[in-house]
């Protein structure tokens, strides 16, 4: 059996006298974003965040890897087939669109397309669509000739279809409206608003055109001729995309957990379970349960294991690509993102600034004096940040820092990704605990033990913080992207979410001493806790 990334699933194996169980069940998808339905019947499924496309049976369920994690399509956002069986596909964070020939091999067919984003098919003509203020929409061509611009000046246009009048149709994300240009060129026009973030458009076989809203996760029915609507269904919100397959329905993606659902008349059910597009840092929460950092949203997990989206990027205020999270007394999160930021955020709320220009946060947590320590990866050194914004240093000279952790007495763990090492910071500098990891990342304590996850080994050590002595207490772990593989690390978007986007492997330890592991490479997350 594989994994959402392909690789072979191990059993997780906990040391003696420990048990270990999920509490969120893995996804089979690094996220959902542009689906096209294939010859084949299969539902083909872009994973932007994931570097990766599958092929979703939505009979079975079977999911198999069509171009993978570590193969040259990086960040694929939307997709299109034409009648010789290419498959194109926007890289939305490297500025081209590629194409999958029938045989397996991968050309480059447009770039410098800054957001690439939408992509359809009309009669064997390709057009696409840039995510951006003053986008364009183009026609490419499957041989990799000049595009021709059919319009531009457009504010953030996503996922468009061709109606039966020779009209483009395309949502404008920001403004919550669809607007459509004649495919032959010309100035575009407005033809609905009042949507909740839509996100890409399609056209039923009557003529409808279908909106999926992301924010709200409404399905709706558009007549772009009368203006008439109507709600088909409500589903998650996060969802970003769909694909109408003739007499099975509506299948919806959901960018925030990868999930897919199926929307048959007035039934809504699971095609393919979602769980965490990481998951990365972690934290504790004051109800006593987790708060999760997952790239493009925030989750929470109830102490019953309930799991719940409380926020995500494409709503007004989200403080950009979420690496880590810790909660205030009164609620507020405070969040490191991609760009280098360290924000205050209530979801539904303003982002407040409270440092930028970190180089590379990675681990984040709460310092008793009220600001925070941060690891700064880029330079090697661990921050402290106060209240006000002012950054003082707390260690230096450290090689690729990674997750940390403050024990009740002082002592502040570090791990170093570049050496494979847990240090404690003495007087400044790293003093070696432990040696010999593969690439370690989250850290946490345990009454006498200091915990760090080697994400790239699976396992999560226990070290005596008295004599550095080490304990295996689970392996098997689906972190990382496996032995042997380096899977692409999505570039980022300029400007959205500067990159790279990397990932961070976490584990949090519960006020009953039960431990939390965050396992990137499936999307799951793992409880460890003594056996009675």
């Amino acid at each position: 059996m594989l994994d959402r990334i392909g690789n072979q699933v191990e059993p997780v194996r906990a040391a003696e006298g420990w048990l270990h169980e999920p509490i969120i069940a893995p996804a089979q998808l690094i996220g959902a974003n542009g689906m096209r339905l294939g010859a084949d019947k299969k539902l083909y499924v872009a994973q932007a965040f994931g570097s990766q496309i599958s092929a979703v049976d939505i009979e079975s369920g079977a999911v198999d890897i069509v171009s993978p994690a570590d193969g040259a399509i990086i960040a694929p956002d939307d997709l299109a087939f034409d009648s010789r069986g290419n498959l194109f596909a926007t890289e939305v964070m490297s500025a081209r669109v590629s194409a999958i020939r029938p045989n397996g091999a991968v050309d480059v067919i447009a770039s410098d397309v800054p957001v690439a984003n939408g992509v359809t098919v009309h009669q064997d003509r390709i057009f696409m669509s840039e995510f951006r203020a003053d986008g364009r929409i183009m026609e490419l061509h499957a041989d990799g000739a000049p595009p021709k611009v059919v319009t531009t000046g457009l504010m953030a246009p996503n996922a468009l279809s061709m109606g039966a009048d020779g009209h483009l149709y395309f949502p404008l994300v920001p403004l919550g409206e669809v607007w459509r240009v004649n495919a032959e060129g010309g100035e575009a026009e407005k033809v609905a608003g009042g949507f909740d973030i839509p996100t890409a458009v399609k056209f039923d076989a009557d003529g409808t055109l279908v909106v999926v809203e992301s924010r709200s996760g409404a399905v709706t029915r558009l007549d772009p001729v009368t203006g008439k609507r109507s709600e088909i269904a409500k589903v998650a919100f996060g969802i970003d995309n769909l694909e109408i397959v003739p007499g099975k329905g509506i299948f919806v993606s959901h960018f925030t957990d990868g999930g897919i659902v199926h929307i048959d008349g007035t039934t809504v059910k699971t095609c393919l379970r979602g769980a965490m597009l990481g998951p990365f840092g972690m934290t504790v929460s004051h109800r006593g349960g987790l708060i999760i950092a997952d790239g493009m949203s925030i989750a929470t997990l109830a102490p019953d294991g309930t799991a719940k989206r409380v926020a995500m990027l494409l709503q007004h205020g989200f403080p950009g690509y979420i690496r880590n999270v810790v909660e205030e007394s009164d609620g507020a999160l405070i969040c490191t993102n991609s760009a280098g930021d360290l924000a205050r955020y209530r979801p539904g709320g303003e982002t407040e600034m409270i440092a930028t220009g970190i180089d590379t946060p990675m681990g984040l947590i709460a310092a008793p004096e009220g600001g925070w320590l941060v690891c700064e990866q880029g330079s090697g050194r661990v921050l402290y940040v106060d209240r006000s914004g002012g950054i003082n240093v707390v260690a230096e000279g450290l090689d690729k820092p990674a997750g940390l952790a403050l024990a009740p007495d002082g002592q502040l763990y570090v791990s170093e990704m570049g050496s494979g090492r847990l240090v404690v910071v003495v007087d400044g500098a790293p003093r070696q605990l432990l040696s010999g990891m593969i690439e370690p990342h989250g850290v946490a304590v345990l009454g006498e033990m200091a915990l760090v996850v080697d994400r790239m080994a699976g396992k999560v050590m226990g070290v005596s913080r008295r004599d550095g002595h080490a304990t295996v207490l689970a392996s098997g772990l689906p972190t990382g992207s496996g032995a042997g593989r380096r899977i692409n690390t999505p570039p980022g978007i300029t400007g959205l979410m500067p990159g790279p986007l990397s990932a961070f492997a976490d584990l949090s330890v519960l006020a009953d001493g039960r431990i939390c592991i965050g396992c990137d490479g499936d999307g799951s997350v793992l409880m460890l806790s003594r056996r009675h």
